[in-house]
């Protein structure tokens, strides 16, 4: 693999990662079908079980679950789901229209709920915006933090009047910094999440190469500080805010 940083930085990424569980095989290859075509990364999973264990132990930005499936239905999944990660975005998506079936998805603890047949715009409607009030990042974000401005619109981080062009790769890796800075984020994070490695255990100095030249960027600004701690065999965290 090609260690140059900016290798690939011109392809777009995925705005979102998506899981699909749905047991018709014909709907679950249109669904992925829709996702991929407007931008999304997607997984389709046909089993209720298999579909649960993956929401549960991968990073997904949407679930999408069908309610008639082998092996645990889509309201159990929904309620697993809220019980492990209660901030999960949900979308149920039936051939039941009843209203007590509406209700049971809800009280499970779904964002929305489509009813089929449903029109592929309308259902993409919903995913954004269920993605929107779930926080999605949408590449325009602006953090603070040390007394740094790092916006992801101009792409600039700012200290009183000093200045500091950032990459949108660099902006992403504060972002995802930012928002996970109660613990420790591994280099396998970090190439899952920011760069979308299908394989985030691949050897590559990307990471490293990267994390050096924002920590000078930001240096410049914190009067020396880089703000970024590696961690020994671990990863890296936001220092402590002073």
């Amino acid at each position: 693999m090609n260690d140059d940083p900016e290798k690939g930085d011109t392809m777009e990424p995925p705005k979102a990662r998506v899981l699909v569980v749905e047991d018709d095989p014909a709907i679950l290859r249109g669904l992925c079908d829709v996702m991929v075509f407007n931008g999304y990364g997607v997984e389709g999973v046909a089993d209720g079980t298999e579909g649960c264990q993956a929401a549960l132990s991968g990073q997904y930005d949407l679930v999408m679950l069908d309610v008639m499936l082998p092996g645990m239905d889509g309201f159990s999944i929904c309620r697993e789901i809220r019980r492990h990660r209660p901030a999960q975005p949900v979308i149920i998506l039936t051939a039941k229209g009843a209203e007590d079936d509406v209700v049971t998805g809800f009280r499970a603890g779904a964002d929305d709920y489509v009813s089929k047949p449903f029109s592929l715009r309308e259902l993409m409607v919903r995913v954004e915006a269920v993605l929107r009030r779930s926080g999605k990042p949408t590449g325009d974000e602006q953090i603070r933090y040390a007394d740094i401005l790092f916006d992801g619109l101009t792409l600039q981080a700012t200290c009183r009047d000093r200045s500091q062009a950032l990459t949108r790769r660099e902006m992403d890796i504060m972002v995802y910094l930012f928002r996970h800075r109660d613990r420790i984020v591994s280099k396998a994070d970090l190439l899952s999440e920011v760069w979308h490695y299908t394989d985030p255990n691949v050897e590559t100095r990307t990471v490293d190469i990267h994390m050096l030249k924002l920590r000078k960027k930001i240096a410049s600004l914190a009067g020396s500080r880089s703000l970024i701690q590696t961690v020994r065999g671990e990863g890296y965290r936001l220092e402590p805010e002073r």
